[in-house]
């Protein structure tokens, strides 16, 4: 009989960081190459529970990248999910208990329409996440000012993501 993997495991997977942080698209390097990989097990376990029903194909990937430190009332994870013309940082927070509180996507890049759609992320001490996020042209590096565009969300103190 296999045996259940436990939250202490997928956590430990994410070495706590203090905040602020920015989440950029190559980031994702850094922590790729400083990080244990996720065993299928653990991914199977915590983080598909949280996605659409679309299961992941043989090019999707995971990357833990981080743990919000100082967090005394819930747990922060980040990690960078790769698909097929689609990255993303998710954001992650459970109960100390390993309960999902909620889940958003933060940053990443995706691709279509010939256009290419980025977001990048900053997290302050206080736990503020300014989202900056654009467009642009055939994978140009410059964004339409016309697209760009600043969202805000918040962990509160009782891990909800607003």
């Amino acid at each position: 009989m296999a045996k259940k993997l436990a939250f202490p495991d997928f956590i430990s997977k994410f070495p706590p960081v203090k905040m602020p942080i920015t989440l950029g698209e190559v980031d994702h390097h850094v922590f790729g190459t400083e990080n244990d990989p996720l065993s299928d097990a653990l991914i199977s376990e915590f983080i598909h529970p949280l996605e659409a029903v679309t299961p992941d194909d043989e090019f999707t990937e995971y990357i833990p990248c981080f743990g919000i430190a100082d967090t005394e009332q819930f747990i922060a994870l980040v990690w960078w999910k790769a698909e097929l013309l689609n990255y993303e940082y998710v954001l992650a927070t459970y109960t100390l208990k390993g309960e999902i509180i909620g889940h958003r996507v933060i940053a990443g890049t995706s691709a279509k329409d010939g256009k290419v759609y980025r977001a990048v992320a900053s997290i302050n001490e206080e736990y503020e996440i300014s989202i900056a996020e654009g467009v642009s042209d055939d994978g140009n590096m410059l964004f339409d000012p016309s697209s760009s565009k600043t969202r805000f969300l918040e962990i509160l103190v009782s891990g909800e993501i607003v």
